[in-house]
Formats: structure tokens, sequence, C-alpha cells
């Protein structure tokens, strides 16, 4: 938390927009510091997302990139989530979004279909709800894996790489540089 806390607040900023792309959320949880400890800022960060505008959420979802299967799973998986993707994304304007960070990774393909196509009945409102809470569980687990960096590698700023993802994905998420960490705990399933 040192090194997060110690930060300049445009670094911190930045940080943090890796987590969520809401430059509103970032910039609140930023300039709240310093956190005593890990909890404080999962508390504001999670406070932070409970307090999104329409816009800041809208700005948020339109950062994010579909989640993906792992690259070993089935072709007919990959084409199954393809096709389940794209008709969310018609119906309600953003990527699909899902933690699976309480799953275990073997689930992550079945979590991921099951919950696409549950979900595609819910209205638009109902729906842009429920993302906003899946937003809100990436967004931590995206900073436990920004505080766990900087406390492995001494740095406070991952590099900006493109996100992985399907062609015309949008959004930028962290290339943490030197260690096996993804963006999430959630991606790749």
């Amino acid at each position: 938390m040192t090194l997060f806390n110690a930060a300049t607040p445009e670094a911190a900023e930045e940080a943090l927009l890796h987590c969520c792309g809401s430059r509103r959320w970032a910039h609140r949880v930023a300039a709240h510091r310093p956190y005593p400890d890990l909890d404080a800022l999962l508390a504001a960060a999670d406070e932070a997302a409970y307090d999104l505008s329409r816009a800041d959420l809208t700005e948020a979802l339109a950062d994010e990139f579909p989640a993906e299967l792992h690259r070993d799973a089935l072709p007919a998986a990959h084409l199954a989530l393809a096709a389940a993707q794209d008709e969310y994304e018609r119906t309600f304007g953003y990527a699909f979004l899902i933690c699976l960070d309480d799953h275990p990774a073997e689930e992550h393909p079945d979590q991921v279909l099951e919950a696409l196509h549950r979900r595609m009945a819910n209205d638009p409102e109902e729906e842009r709800t429920i993302a906003a809470e899946e937003l809100r569980r990436l967004a931590r687990g995206r900073i436990l894996a920004l505080v766990g960096t900087l406390v492995g590698a001494g740095v406070l700023m991952p590099s900006a790489a493109p996100a992985p993802g399907p062609p015309g994905g949008v959004g930028v998420r962290p290339n943490w540089a030197g260690s096996d960490l993804s963006d999430s705990p959630s991606v790749p399933v």
C-alpha cells in the first residue's frame, strides 16, 4: 500500500483506470489516499462503484471487453461464446461482463455460457444493474492484482497494452510486466 499511497495523483488514477474505466471512479479512489490497508482501499473502490452515475457506468462499460475462453477450450465452445456475446452486445450495447473469482477455472466456460444465456432474458435496466455489479467485482480483483504486483515487483505502474480480446474489442488493460497475472483473476476463462 505504501507505493500506491505515495504515487502521484496522476499515476494512481492511471493505475486505477486499468481496474475500472470510469475516470470519475479512478479520480475518487485516488483522491481518498492514503489508505491504511487493502481493505480500506477495496471499501473505497466499492463505494465509488456504487455511486457511479449513468454516464460514469456507460464510460466504464465501454472500456471493457468480453471474457474469452482459454485457448485450449473446444472450438465449439469458442463459437458458442462468440455468437452469444455478439447477441448480448447487440441487445444491451456493451460487452458481457462476469466475474468468476468464486469459481474454479474448470467451471469458467460453463459459467460464462450459462450466465450469458440466462442474462439475455433480462430487461435492459435489470441487466445494466447486474453488469455494474460484475464490473465492481472485476475492479476488486484487478485492484488485488495491482496491489499484489506493486508489493511483488516494487513498481507502481503496469505498462499499458491492448487488451487481449476479439477483433474490435475496446479498452486497455495492464500488461503486468514480469508477472504471470492477467488483468483479473476471472480472465481468461
